[in-house]
């Protein structure tokens, strides 16, 4: 890929922009910083009062519960069954693609967390992508889609993989064609579907099984829910520092993510020390060319991140311990000690929920 420096600036290192930037969004994370460190005083306190630690405990979690900070992940029954199997086989359909290579399912296989554990996956042709792929679980709860948040819908998102020439390099004419050929997919799509195999009614039933990914049952809901035992020490720990640490601020809701944008290096430089900027990088700036966006990205949802490495849209850090140390570093602008490195990983672990009743 073309290397580049900045976005249309190739004599400096970085855009130069008039005036305040970024006012609303600096105001919106140092405000949701404040919040959580409200929170965790909030939490010190309750912890003291009462002699018993179960109680302790409950108390001090449904106070952040109640805050809606964290919500436990609901199990998804609002789907027509019949949909979702149909959605499902054309999640693992190679015939999605250009030369019958590729499905969805390639690139955001259920069996590893909802990804390929790859830095960037490989489409039709051998031919690799340039950003790393998200998890397809919990991928309705998001605000948007993509890295960028250029799909609103799941939909939406269905539009880009399958006409993009590096993943699917396929167009509806084509697929169409080949869904129709099928012994069994007209009948199928005649008995859900007034019109029958149309595009639209493709994307309908995928976009209904992927809506019906949600991973209910971590340890983590189950602490929320108020069961105390479901929590170890370690990884209560963990949440508290979640807090007061401020990932809180751009990691919250269901999904612990996915409901807001964030610029990547809010305190660092993390693209001047990573070095070798590529559009990928560019984030939102790539489709508003607003100024304002650059290296803004759709805040990663860490429901079940212990299953989804590599992390960050360049799949730079392979594990847990490295994303935290860089989110520590650029994020928020200070280091870690190791026991608190140790604790947030158990805590991050224990976000690994279910499917289908069986752990991820």
């Amino acid at each position: 890929m073309k290397t580049l420096l900045t976005p249309e600036f190739p004599h400096s290192s970085r855009p130069q922009q008039s005036g305040t930037p970024q006012p609303f969004y600096r105001g919106f994370v140092v405000g949701a910083g404040v919040l959580a460190l409200l929170l965790a005083v909030l939490l010190f306190v309750l912890l003291r009062e009462s002699p018993d630690e179960e109680v302790r405990s409950v108390r001090a979690f449904s106070a952040v519960v109640s805050l809606d900070i964290a919500r436990p992940v609901p199990a998804y029954s609002d789907a027509d069954p019949e949909k979702v199997r149909l959605g499902r086989q054309l999640f693992h359909d190679v015939r999605l693609s250009v030369d019958d290579t590729v499905s969805c399912a390639t690139c955001h296989s259920l069996n590893t967390g909802g990804v390929d554990n790859r830095v960037h996956s490989v489409g039709v042709q051998g031919q690799l992508g340039n950003i790393n792929a998200p998890t397809v679980y919990n991928s309705g709860l998001n605000f948007v889609q993509f890295w960028d948040g250029r799909a609103r819908t799941l939909e939406a998102q269905i539009e880009g993989p399958l006409n993009d020439p590096k993943e699917m390099g396929a167009n509806w004419t084509l697929v169409l064609h080949k869904l129709r050929q099928d012994p069994s997919y007209p009948r199928w799509f005649s008995q859900l579907y007034a019109q029958g195999i149309t595009a639209d009614n493709v994307k309908d039933a995928i976009a209904t099984f992927e809506r019906s990914l949600h991973t209910p049952g971590s340890s983590f809901d189950q602490f929320l829910a108020g069961d105390a035992g479901a929590f170890t020490e370690q990884e209560q720990r963990g949440y508290e520092l979640f807090l007061s640490y401020g990932c809180a601020s751009c990691h919250q809701g269901v999904n612990l993510g996915g409901n807001m944008y964030g610029k990547m290096g809010l305190i660092g430089d993390y693209f001047a020390d990573r070095g070798n900027i590529t559009e990928a990088d560019y984030g939102r700036y790539q489709r508003t060319r607003n100024l304002d966006h650059l290296y803004q990205f759709r805040v990663p949802p860490l429901r079940n991140v212990a299953r989804t490495m590599p992390y960050f849209h360049d799949g730079s850090a392979n594990t847990l311990e490295q994303a935290i140390s860089v989110m520590g570093k650029y994020q928020l602008g200070r280091s870690m000690p190791e026991e608190d490195m140790a604790a947030l990983v158990a805590f991050l672990r224990s976000l690994t929920g279910t499917y289908n009743g069986s752990p991820l």
